[in-house]
């Protein structure tokens, strides 16, 4: 599918767009772009309206000097379907853009009538040991240094490094070194700095959506998981679940961080299920006033 292009707030934003029907929107993570989801793209067109976009800072899109948090994200994931004539439907985000499914959800409940978060972040500290130290200070002077073209020809060694440090052959590695590869300007490497940041520190995930996992009971759930993450353990997708009234969750033991590149097809038949068998969320401000106040009161 061919990329299309439309301005925002004075900011060139990149995205896919096909099919008709039902909206579905799929968020990539972090580094990432719309190109992640290429496997399933066209199946999900084949019933649904998919819009992929590319993030601020990340693929296509412009990467301004800004605001990269996950409120930002969701700002403007929500401007960008308002710009396009959309109105809601079904929120898919993996890792990164789990959190960003997520404060969608938060922000503007009205717009989302299901959320599937694919091997998430935003649910527990544990994270993989190189995002850590990416995000320890002084890292932004040896990114450029790491992503320039010298290394990067190296890079079946690095890739033997990767696998040493438990990320599999495959999609992973593939994702994570096409990611790794567009670094290679300072903007992208400045927005990749800040949006991660603003949810990892070298301690681990500083950003936990748990406590507020209470306000999905009303909108269908399914979180979607890889058995073989190294990057994000299974285990937060299985305690998040436990926390959500009729949250479905589904495990792909052959499948590491990217499960819709390592079994796109099951992944499509399970969204697909998924969507065909529950009602969509219609949740109002009175909805999420008394989710609210049951936990206060």
């Amino acid at each position: 599918m061919e990329h299309e292009e439309i301005t925002l707030h004075g900011h060139r934003v990149s995205y896919r767009q096909a099919g008709w029907g039902p909206l579905v929107v799929l968020i990539h993570g972090i580094t990432g772009s719309s190109e992640t989801w290429d496997d399933v793209f066209e199946p999900l067109a084949e019933r649904y309206t998919v819009v992929a976009p590319d993030l601020l800072g990340h693929g296509a899109s412009a990467k301004p000097r800004g605001d990269y948090s996950l409120g930002a994200y969701a700002s403007g994931l929500r401007d960008l379907l308002s710009a396009l004539g959309h109105d809601k439907g079904t929120i898919v985000g993996q890792s990164l853009g789990g959190g960003v499914a997520m404060q969608m959800a938060y922000q503007f409940p009205d717009r989302c009538e299901r959320m599937v978060l694919v091997s998430s972040g935003g649910l527990g500290r544990d994270v993989h040991l190189l995002l850590r130290a990416a995000a320890l200070p002084g890292s932004e002077l040896v990114l450029p240094v790491l992503a320039a073209n010298r290394v990067l020809n190296a890079g079946s060694a690095i890739g033997g490094v990767l696998g040493r440090l438990g990320l599999r052959a495959g999609p992973d590695l593939e994702e994570l070194w096409r990611g790794f590869s567009s670094l290679g300007d300072v903007e992208a490497r400045s927005a990749f700095i800040h949006s991660l940041r603003g949810v990892i520190d070298p301690r681990g995930q500083r950003v936990d959506a748990s406590d507020r996992l209470y306000l999905a009971e009303r909108m269908p759930t399914m979180l979607l998981w890889g058995e073989r993450d190294r990057i994000i353990p299974a285990e937060h997708g299985r305690a998040a679940a436990e926390m959500i009234p009729g949250c479905r969750f589904e495990l792909f033991p052959d499948s590491g961080h990217f499960p819709h590149r390592d079994e796109p097809r099951r992944f499509v038949k399970v969204l697909t299920d998924f969507i065909d068998t529950t009602e969509p969320a219609d949740v109002d401000e009175s909805d999420f006033r008394a989710l609210l106040r049951s936990r206060g009161d």
